[in-house]
């Protein structure tokens, strides 16, 4: 082999190798720690990652002299999105991460930007959490809020103290636009219709998950699998769904267990977790002045304190904030924050005002609960270890480290573990309103193994204890597209 063409071998080889390990680094799954690398930990956890408010006295690492691209509030097609995230990233390496987590039906990539101190490394103990956004492409306020929400997370880093204690605690994705078609046949001005809405093929995508209540005969989409497998790999505690045409939370159930014809009208479907479903909403609209007024808007009845149970308002099959918490444990609300779905662009400025503090006070809620790590007698991570909150029916499980969270609200409570080839064990444990608990829990082999399927199945399937009677959905989203099309509500 010629000197030239073994030097170029090797450069290709050393960029596939650097390139792997990036993705595997951006995606948080790096190298697997070994067990003493955990139990190291474990004497100190939880004493960098501090609870609700931050320490109220910071050391700043870094003096931010941000030179980042200008962002201005004007609307940007997916080209100028593109550039823009690759130019923000480029001038800030060491908070940002870019990947792509699949492409849309005509090709568009579906971007998710990371924020935080520690963007290409996953931290042991350090929670993800998510915003996604303009899933209806014709709803498109959202799309513009993420990009000032990562330029502002970026550059107040190191100056504002809640924001670097939240980077330095918590990695955050973010995705500007779950459907970059839709968006781009969407047009400004428009209010209602639904122009823009679907995905290149015409489906609605949040109306394209598999639905806890009823069966979900629509034909999955490229841009829902993606999603669905994006969330599979990582373990997202919190997370918010960006939606316009109202001004309002809106938290699980989005479905109902009653039948089709009941289904009709709406109803109050409530989860195990409503207590903290409503706290979060409640989060966020209070610090959103005209959400928290409960505002109508044009031809809608107002909401109480800008908060609702999503059946309560409507009732839809396949939402993706039920398949977040049902199927991966993930706490996920459902935000509307503008009236008018593709508003005018001299009106993004008053938008990201009334914003801009419940996006940022939203995320350290994943700071509020229980945490810690599900370990072997030998001290090795238990993945896959299945728990939920006793009296809770929905669960959630461990990651391949062994770690875990949960939000919960302040008082007693009972953790239940189960976990295949060990014995099942209860831990009482108390959460207070100052900082999270941590729970570091050691289960003993069984003698006789036990029956408990854990782990992460080849098909991911619901978290629950209990399972109802799934009914056709073909009526009720037919008839939800219907009234949608016609009279332009969110969600």
């Amino acid at each position: 082999m010629k000197p030239a063409v073994w030097y170029l071998s090797m450069l290709i080889v050393a960029f596939l190798y650097f390139y792997v390990l990036a993705v595997q680094y951006i995606r948080a799954a790096e190298i697997p720690h070994s067990p003493r690398t955990i139990a190291a930990i474990l004497p100190t956890y939880g004493k960098n990652h501090g609870g609700l408010p931050p320490p109220p006295q910071k050391s700043h690492r870094l003096q931010n002299t941000d030179q980042g691209p200008s962002l201005d509030f004007s609307y940007h097609d997916h080209e100028s999105l593109t550039n823009w995230l690759r130019a923000r990233n480029a001038a800030s390496p060491e908070l940002t991460a870019l990947y792509s987590i699949g492409r849309s039906v005509q090709g568009r990539d579906l971007w998710v930007m990371v924020v935080s101190s520690s963007p290409y490394k996953h931290v042991l103990g350090v929670p993800n959490v998510k915003y996604v956004a303009n899933m209806h492409g014709n709803e498109a306020v959202g799309r513009e809020l993420m990009l000032h929400l990562i330029n502002t997370l970026v550059t107040e880093y190191g100056r504002d103290d809640y924001i670097t204690w939240l980077l330095d605690n918590t990695r955050i994705h973010i995705m500007p636009s779950m459907n970059p078609d839709g968006f781009e046949v969407a047009k400004e001005r428009s209010c209602d219709g639904g122009v823009g809405r679907y995905n290149a093929m015409g489906f609605d995508l949040n109306r394209n998950f598999p639905d806890y209540f009823k069966q979900n005969n629509a034909r999955t989409q490229p841009e829902t699998e993606f999603v669905k497998d994006w969330i599979s790999k990582i373990q997202f505690v919190l997370s918010g769904n960006i939606h316009g045409g109202a001004l309002v939370a809106s938290y699980p159930f989005d479905n109902t267990p009653n039948s089709i014809f009941k289904s009709l009208s709406s109803t109050k479907s409530l989860s195990p977790d409503d207590d903290v479903f409503k706290h979060l909403a409640t989060v966020y609209a209070s610090n959103n002045k005209r959400m928290s007024e409960g505002r109508a808007c044009k031809g809608q009845e107002p909401f109480k304190n800008g908060i609702t149970n999503g059946a309560d308002w409507y009732p839809l099959i396949g939402g993706m904030q039920d398949y977040n918490y049902v199927w991966h444990g993930c706490m996920e609300i459902t935000l509307e924050i503008s009236c008018c779905k593709y508003p005018p662009a001299s009106d993004l400025t008053r938008y990201w005002e009334e914003n801009r503090e419940s996006l940022i006070r939203f995320l350290g809620e994943a700071h509020r609960g229980v945490r810690g790590f599900v370990l072997d007698e030998a001290g090795n991570p238990i993945e896959g270890a299945t728990m939920k909150i006793k009296d809770k029916e929905v669960g959630f499980r461990s990651t391949r480290y062994g770690e875990f969270w949960r939000i919960v609200l302040p008082g007693r409570h009972i953790l239940e573990l189960y976990a295949d080839g060990f014995d099942p064990k209860e831990v009482d444990f108390f959460i207070s309103e100052e900082r999270p608990t941590i729970l570091n829990v050691t289960l003993t082999k069984a003698s006789k193994r036990n029956q408990f399927g854990s782990g992460y199945p080849l098909a991911p399937s619901p978290i629950v204890f209990t399972k109802p009677i799934h009914q056709s959905g073909s009526l009720l989203n037919n008839l939800n597209k219907f009234v949608n099309s016609v009279f332009g509500l969110g969600k």
